[in-house]
């Protein structure tokens, strides 16, 4: 049992169970009843998404510099409040089933799952 980390819209694995999109937009054009079978998302969970002003300054990355301020400010984020809960509860989940979180980014080393990744990891979830 174990969380893939994937990009929103691309082929399912086999065995990659339920699909958790933590984005703040669902995706555009794409009517609600095809998500899933679009291979976008099961379920929308997007309070795992940066903020509106985080999602514009991600975005907006230039540099190394520019994506460690964002990384600070989204893992001080989700390190908080309900989300922090939901991590822990997905750390959890990934004892007992296979499920996958993702976003729509093709670049996962400029994507916020790169640091939903970490924060799973750091509450020893089973990752793939």
């Amino acid at each position: 049992m174990s969380i893939s980390i994937v990009q929103l819209g691309s082929p399912r694995a086999a065995d990659e169970g339920l699909r958790i999109g933590t984005v703040r937009r669902p995706p555009r054009g794409v009517p609600r009843t095809e998500f899933a079978t679009r291979d976008y998302y099961d379920v929308w969970l997007p309070n795992l998404s940066p903020d509106a002003e985080l999602v514009k300054e991600a975005k907006a990355v230039a540099s190394d510099a520019d994506w460690t301020a964002f990384a600070k400010k989204f893992r001080a984020e989700m390190n908080g409040g309900d989300a922090s809960k939901v991590l822990d509860l997905l750390a959890a989940l990934s004892k007992t089933t296979n499920f996958s979180v993702g976003c729509y980014c093709e670049d996962e080393s400029r994507c916020h799952r790169s640091i939903l990744r970490q924060l799973l990891n750091e509450r020893a979830a089973l990752i793939r």
